[in-house]
């Protein structure tokens, strides 16, 4: 599978990457086998989130599965948390999930609002935690996810951050304004782009049978329209794409990474077509 360098880190990552989502509700044995039939093809990128799942699920299935692999693979973890003592627990706990001594990158997740970006920036904030466990080699890299793009830009102004997660997506793009703010703010500080929502449709409407419970929207199925939407999301100036928390959806996603090539013109037209009438996931109004 192509790599391509995570910006300033210099690390070399997977285009698409293991989403802990995926496991949320699988077993030990079905998350071992996720993961190492990702690792044979290729992927050495792994994204996780303490608050994916019940009780840490995802992390303690991700550990499990990681044994022995753990250097084979750039590891990525999350707090949700925005104060310091918060983050503290919650960062060593991931450490003990995870069955790990450090992380590759650690993220503040899914920030919304300038406030709470503020919040981390405070004294008392989850930044003291962030940079004292860098300073001690515990954190290697610092980045963020975001669904909106007030946080993000407000977060790229506030701190040199080497990476920023989020949705990338050509309903979001075409119908919803959502994305390409972030992106070039982030080109011109200098961080990286890695990618979510990627083989996203839209929102699922109320009384739909939901035939994806790890998705809160609604994914794309169809393999050749599932293609051209990671084929669009991948041909951005991007590092890596996060698939659907789906199992079959990431075991598509990997079997569509294989042979990736760029999006043409044709078929970036193709996709605006599909695009009509479909209500984006997230949306920026300027």
């Amino acid at each position: 599978m192509e790599r391509r360098i995570l910006g300033r880190t210099g690390k070399e990552l997977s285009i698409v990457g293991i989403g802990g989502v995926t496991f949320v509700g699988a077993d030990q044995a079905e998350s071992d086998k996720i993961v190492a039939e990702a690792l044979d093809l290729g992927v050495n990128y792994v994204d996780v989130a303490p608050s994916y799942g019940t009780d840490q699920e995802t992390e303690k299935r991700l550990g499990g599965a990681l044994l022995g692999k753990r250097d084979s693979v750039f590891l990525a973890c999350k707090t949700g948390r925005r104060d310091k003592e918060g983050a503290e627990a919650e960062l060593l706990r991931s450490l003990k999930n995870l069955q790990t001594d450090y992380f590759d990158l650690y993220q503040l997740h899914s920030i919304t609002t300038i406030e709470e970006v503020d919040q981390v920036f405070a004294p008392g904030g989850a930044m003291g935690t962030i940079l004292a466990a860098r300073d001690k080699g515990i954190i290697k890299h610092i980045g963020f996810s975001a669904h909106s793009v007030e946080a993000a830009l407000h977060a790229m102004d506030l701190f040199d951050f080497e990476s920023a997660l989020f949705p990338i997506n050509f309903v979001t793009m075409m119908n919803g304004n959502f994305g390409p703010q972030i992106i070039a703010r982030a080109q011109e500080k200098g961080v990286a782009r890695l990618a979510l929502k990627a083989m996203a449709r839209t929102s699922w409407k109320e009384g739909e049978p939901v035939t994806h419970p790890n998705c809160w929207y609604q994914p794309l199925t169809d393999p050749h329209v599932a293609e051209l939407a990671l084929r669009f999301t991948l041909s951005q100036p991007i590092t890596a794409a996060i698939p659907p928390g789906d199992a079959r959806l990431f075991r598509l996603a990997l079997s569509l990474a294989q042979n990736f090539r760029p999006i043409t013109a044709e078929e970036t037209e193709e996709l605006k077509a599909y695009a009509v009438g479909l209500n984006p996931i997230f949306k920026y109004a300027a």
